[in-house]
């Protein structure tokens, strides 16, 4: 990754940040099999081409407010490759090690008077520290360059002294090559929290996003007085390639990135229910209902091959565990030696990135678990159904097949984290937490309350003796470009149920916990267990991976 940390020198007075270190993946990156433009360092938008650069020098730096109330520091790109330039700065909270990139660009569209860059006409001040009472480096001044006329700004520029940077400091991107774009992660304020009225910097990430978007990341901050979604003058990138997915991983490049980044998924020690494959799931008596005809559910064959097509979920059919009691339990609990990871690979960010989302199959989701105050309740029928899919998604820079960051599902949300953040196993391998019954996935071990205050439903994580390597069992499920066709299995396309809508007596299994509880926590906890969505109470059937808003679109 090179030398990402150039002439960083910090106050000998002022106590070490996290950032003043560099995070490498544990093991090097492998060599990947050749193919098309993946991993081969350069992608071209179309007369715009971009490269990754993760060297830089330290600008300024504050030391309070900001995640963690640590700062942030600002830093220059260096070590730009020759031809190109740079597009704006780069800028980090303290409370992470450096970890970084920025996209730099070269015009390569043989238009001399109407080229993909420009240098800006001006600078126009957006901030400076001056006036900010805070343990600081100096002061900093952040500014925006001023475009020419068909072109626009796509970063700032930092710098220690009030005087106006230099012209040829940064470049400005012709328009045909932006795309709109929208705050996304605060990375500094002030204060300990955002400020809506005072200075914030963001992250930037492209407005419109999904497997046909051609907005691409790049890397870069935006800085501007207001709250997250005030408006701002800056834009992304965007792929202008008519073969945009030339950067993507072929079949056997998908299977490399596997192998070298596929999760350890660690189950709960008193889980009771995992995962298994569908195919498991199908041989084992699952079966197949149709509405008017519910006493007389069919076997599902093979793969599938019977399962309703297309369509959406209308109601008309759904999927449950088997009649039979014996049977029933023995599906129930799964079988993780049969258990398979789906893998789901698309393009993201103008096919900059490689997202492979790992989807797993449980046959049953267990009881919740609440936490109300002091006390540990177990909530009954509330959280149980049948047919439960989980995921989590490797985000893979197209430029090196470096993993950047993963998405860890969790029940009808989720959060990113950056690779600098993850636990690894085995070299890259990461490490995943499935919650006990629920099986919402975590970076870490430990207690996650979904709720508010000291009242939430109880996501426990621990390592075990069960777990899951996912590389050595896995297909790959659907490929959404191309250059790496696959054939996707017939149960993919069954839009409909995979559980019963469960109906039960939700007045009843809140008095059944009530009961356990102090006078003063039974209206709070009442409040709560009515405020649940439907996900999590279980009433509703889930749908299939194809089904979900993040098979085409984005991660939440």
């Amino acid at each position: 990754m090179g030398n990402r940390l150039a002439h960083f020198c910090a106050d000998e007075n002022i106590a070490t940040d996290t950032i003043e270190t560099t995070f490498k993946l544990p093991s090097p990156l492998p060599a990947w099999p050749p193919g098309l433009g993946f991993a081969s360092g350069s992608i071209n938008l179309g007369g715009l081409k971009v490269c990754q650069v993760s060297s830089f020098n330290k600008i300024w730096a504050t030391h309070k407010g900001g995640p963690d109330n640590l700062g942030a520091t600002f830093f220059e790109p260096t070590q730009v490759p020759e031809g190109f330039s740079v597009l704006g700065f780069y800028c980090q909270p303290n409370n992470q090690a450096l970890h970084g990139w920025v996209l730099v660009g070269k015009d390569e569209t043989n238009d001399p008077s109407n080229g993909a860059l420009k240098e800006p006409l001006d600078y126009t001040p957006i901030w400076n520290s001056e006036s900010l009472q805070i343990k600081k480096d100096g002061n900093g001044y952040i500014w925006r360059p001023v475009p020419p006329e068909g072109y626009a700004a796509v970063g700032h520029v930092v710098t220690t002294s009030p005087e106006k940077p230099s012209t040829d400091k940064i470049q400005c991107v012709r328009l045909d090559f932006t795309d709109q774009c929208e705050s996304d992660e605060w990375i500094w304020g002030p204060g300990k929290t955002i400020d809506p009225n005072g200075i914030n910097v963001f992250t930037m990430r492209p407005k419109s996003r999904g497997t046909q978007a051609r907005g691409a990341c790049l890397g870069t901050f935006v800085s501007k007085i207001g709250g997250k979604d005030s408006p701002h003058s800056l834009e992304c990138l965007q792929n202008n390639n008519p073969d945009y997915t030339h950067s993507m991983p072929n079949l056997s490049q998908i299977e490399a990135l596997f192998q070298a980044y596929a999760p350890f998924i660690y189950f709960h020690p008193e889980e009771s229910y995992f995962p298994c494959s569908v195919e498991w799931f199908f041989g084992n008596g699952a079966l197949l209902y149709q509405k008017g005809e519910e006493s007389k559910p069919v076997k599902i064959e093979g793969m599938g091959s019977n399962l309703p097509q297309g369509g959406s979920n209308d109601g008309e059919y759904w999927l449950d565990l088997p009649v039979d009691g014996r049977e029933k339990e023995t599906v129930k609990r799964g079988d993780l030696q049969s258990c398979q990871a789906y893998l789901h690979v698309k393009p993201m960010n103008g096919a900059t990135f490689t997202d492979i989302a790992i989807w797993l199959f449980y046959p049953f989701n267990g009881p919740a678990r609440a936490k109300v105050e002091f006390f540990d309740v177990s909530l009954g029928r509330i959280g149980q159904h049948v047919g439960d899919w989980e995921h989590v998604t490797l985000r893979i820079s197209n430029f090196t097949g470096e993993l950047l960051s993963a998405y860890f599902s969790q029940h009808s949300k989720g959060v990113w984290v950056n690779a600098s953040e993850l636990e690894f196993h085995s070299g890259n391998k990461m490490v995943v937490y499935s919650s006990w019954h629920g099986h919402a996935t975590y970076p870490k071990p430990g207690l996650v309350l979904q709720g508010n205050g000291s009242i939430g439903i109880r996501n426990d994580t621990k390592k075990s003796k069960n777990f899951m390597d996912t590389g050595v069992n896995y297909s790959v499920l659907a490929v959404d470009y191309p250059n790496a066709p696959v054939n996707e299995p017939t149960w993919l396309n069954y839009f409909r149920e995979w559980g019963p809508k469960i109906s039960y007596d939700l007045e009843r299994e809140i008095k059944k916990v009530e009961k356990l509880l102090p006078g003063k926590l039974k209206s709070a906890f009442e409040k709560f267990v009515r405020g649940l969505p439907r996900e999590i109470l279980g009433e509703e059937g889930p749908t299939g991976p194809k089904v979900k808003s993040n098979w085409s679109g984005d991660e939440p």
